[in-house]
This record gives C-alpha cells, structure tokens and sequence, in this order.
C-alpha cells in the first residue's frame, strides 16, 4: 500500500522565519519538513510551554536540536501546516507559534 503524503502548508510568518536562517540551516529545516509530509507523527506533542498555550501542535528538531519546527496536522485535509521556525531562546519560536493561526 503506498504511503499516504501530506500536503504542506507554510503560515506566511513561517516563511519570514526561513528567510531568517542561513543557507545551511534552511537546507536541514526543509529535510525535516520533507520528512513530515510522509509521517506527520515525527514529532513531539505541544502543551503548555512557559503559560504558552500549544495544545494540538507539535514540534522537529532541525540542525541538532538548534531550530525547532512547530507545526499542526490537520488530518481531514491531509495538510501539515508549518506554523513557525526558530531557536528556542527566549521561548521566541514558542511565543511566535502562539500568536499566530489562532
């Protein structure tokens, strides 16, 4: 049985996030998310994070646990959509995915 690939969808904030990140890193960000779309259940689940709340997203490491991916399946549209990218300083990525898609 062939393997069911989601379509990926980018928050327009998330792009501004990848535009951010030097060649290399973008290149290890796209690996992950290429490896989302045929198993969105990669990554780890999202609660609360510092008073942030994250229910029903998920987060991949990229470059060695640097960057973090936060994205959402959404499974009755076959869609992962990226909501953003960054390092966790400061909760930064964290806070961002919390403004944004709600």
């Amino acid at each position: 049985m062939e393997e069911m690939k989601y379509k990926l969808k980018f928050h327009p904030d998330a792009v501004k996030d990848l535009e951010e990140l030097d060649h290399r890193v973008k290149i290890l960000v796209f690996k992950q998310i290429s490896k989302l779309s045929a198993k969105p259940v990669l990554g780890h689940d999202l609660g609360q994070k510092h008073g942030i709340d994250l229910s029903g997203y998920k987060k991949v490491y990229a470059d060695k646990k640097r960057i973090r991916i936060v994205y959402k399946v959404i499974e009755e549209m076959v869609l992962i959509r990226i909501i953003a990218v960054g390092k966790r300083e400061g909760m930064k990525v964290y806070k961002k995915a919390g403004d944004r898609d709600r």
